[in-house]
């Protein structure tokens, strides 16, 4: 079944299918790599993930590029005042990004390009513009889009562009005002910038030509989805379509899917504010990277969000309820003595709730509906396997529903103690461990065999009733982030 997607170009909802064979080809504008990434930059990637889940989910192959953004006016400035080549300072937060994308389960793009990678194919877009006088040249060696030589810009954005000045030029590679100027799409060199000596002359690509010539050199002249967040529709996205469609003089691409920004705390997200967190600021302060994915992709895509840390916890809480659901499924599956084969009614309603789900994802994405569906059956299945009336003919179907949350929310796995070390190791080797949370300090002082070797300790001090033993060593496990549960298949034991 087809997914039905909003698409910002028209405005609204329409079925989203592979145009060819059965390969969704997928265009995300990825990160300009001058900083480390966040929040709001990383709900914007789990939303492509979400997407590109569940058209896997639906069957699809996929070809998904990604750029990497690694020469811009702020990655230069940036550079430079750090006083190493671009090359080198870009390096280390691609490195970062992926790290963070790994952190949050972010699938990787089937390819990645990186702009410094592909200065030929821009310049090849440059000249077959200016063949057509739609790209000229500065008396300072510069090229820029001739906007007036496309009418329909603007379509995207839906902004009013009547007012616009045939010749005005904007130099910078981001701008937010309405009226359309002529954007760069190559800036001639400059002092001390990094610089290509290529057929147009010596300088740099603008921010917008390298989108073009990335996705239409993988991707061919026309595909199915371009995404990226809300903010790049004007005028990046707006650049993108003009320059694209200008040169193949066709349709560049179907479908386009913006993700809404987040506010935080009810704010829009700044630095001036001080509720500006990148992932690595949330980890530092002992929240799981699990619980950041699930509440960053609770809320659809095209709805704001509001980032909030009591949110963040409930989060955590909702994830341990599917994981502990989980393990009690998976311990019924292998539990000879269940006294029921089948309990229809239970069976029944993970039938009713699995369909709610694919259909939750297929209407837009929607993933609170979706994960509604899910927490049905949770709450329903525990009630059986309380009372007794949960039988073996139930766990397949569980199974299934749980299978296809996780291969798109990919919570259930849990990987947040060895990302949470990661991250407290970074911040040391960054001379930062200041900013770590004591309570993750005293979570990453203990080992699993530590714990493992205190909870051997604990039983054997309770089948001996020296109970003041066992209470001290379930307190000193407490203190370390560990909750111990005694439970008559033994006792289990979970980091906080």
């Amino acid at each position: 079944m087809a997914i039905e997607l909003f698409n910002t170009l028209g405005s609204r909802i329409e079925p989203l299918t592979p145009s060819r064979d059965n390969t969704l080809r997928m265009y995300c504008c990825g990160p300009t790599v001058y900083d480390y990434g966040h929040i709001g930059n990383f709900r914007t990637f789990l939303h492509v993930d979400v997407l590109r889940r569940t058209a896997r989910l639906q069957g699809f192959a996929l070809k998904h590029v990604m750029n990497i953004t690694d020469v811009d006016d702020k990655i230069i400035r940036n550079a430079a005042l750090a006083g190493v080549p671009i090359n080198e300072y870009t390096a280390k937060f691609e490195k970062a990004f992926f790290e963070d994308m790994d952190a949050l389960g972010v699938e990787r793009p089937e390819i990645i390009a990186r702009a410094t990678e592909n200065i030929g194919e821009m310049v090849k877009l440059i000249e077959q513009l200016a063949s057509e006088d739609i790209a000229y040249k500065t008396e300072d060696g510069s090229w820029y889009f001739r906007i007036a030589k496309f009418p329909d810009y603007g379509k995207l954005s839906g902004k009013d562009l009547e007012g616009m000045e045939d010749g005005a030029r904007v130099d910078v590679d981001e701008y937010e005002k309405d009226a359309a100027r002529d954007f760069a799409l190559w800036k001639a060199v400059k002092p001390g910038e990094a610089s290509w000596e290529t057929e147009i002359g010596t300088g740099r690509p603008g921010w917008h030509i390298e989108c073009s010539a990335m996705a239409m050199k993988y991707l061919g002249p026309d595909f199915d989805v371009h995404g990226g967040g809300e903010d790049l529709t004007f005028p990046h996205h707006e650049n993108e379509i003009a320059q694209s469609e200008s040169a193949s003089h066709q349709p560049f691409a179907r479908h386009w899917f913006h993700v809404r920004f987040l506010l935080v705390e009810g704010k829009k997200m700044s630095k001036s504010e001080g509720n500006f967190y990148t992932l690595r600021d949330l980890l530092l302060k002992g929240y799981r990277a699990s619980a950041i994915r699930f509440l960053l992709i609770s809320v659809p895509y095209r709805h704001q969000m509001n980032f909030t840390f009591e949110g963040l916890t409930e989060s955590a809480n909702a994830i341990e309820r599917l994981r502990t659901f989980a393990r009690r499924v998976d311990a019924a599956s292998k539990n000879a003595a269940l006294s029921v084969e089948r309990n229809e009614e239970l069976d029944a309603l993970v039938v009713d709730k699995l369909a709610a789900y694919q259909a939750a994802l297929q209407n837009d994405l929607n993933t609170a509906e979706a994960r509604a569906a899910v927490f049905d059956v949770v709450r329903a299945a525990n009630i059986t396997l309380d009372n007794g009336t949960f039988g073996q003919g139930n766990v397949e179907r569980i199974t299934k529903l749980l299978a296809d949350f996780d291969t798109v929310f990919d919570v259930l796995t849990d990987r947040d103690a060895a990302i949470s070390e990661a991250a407290v190791a970074w911040a040391t080797s960054e001379g930062r461990s200041d900013e770590v949370a004591p309570e993750l300090l005293a979570a990453q002082s203990i080992t699993e065999e530590q714990i493992e070797q205190l909870i051997a300790e604990r039983t054997d001090a309770r089948k001996r009733r020296n109970f003041a033993r066992g209470d001290a060593i379930r307190n000193e496990l407490m203190e370390k982030g560990v909750v111990i549960e005694d439970g008559k298949d033994g006792v289990t034991w979970k980091r906080k």
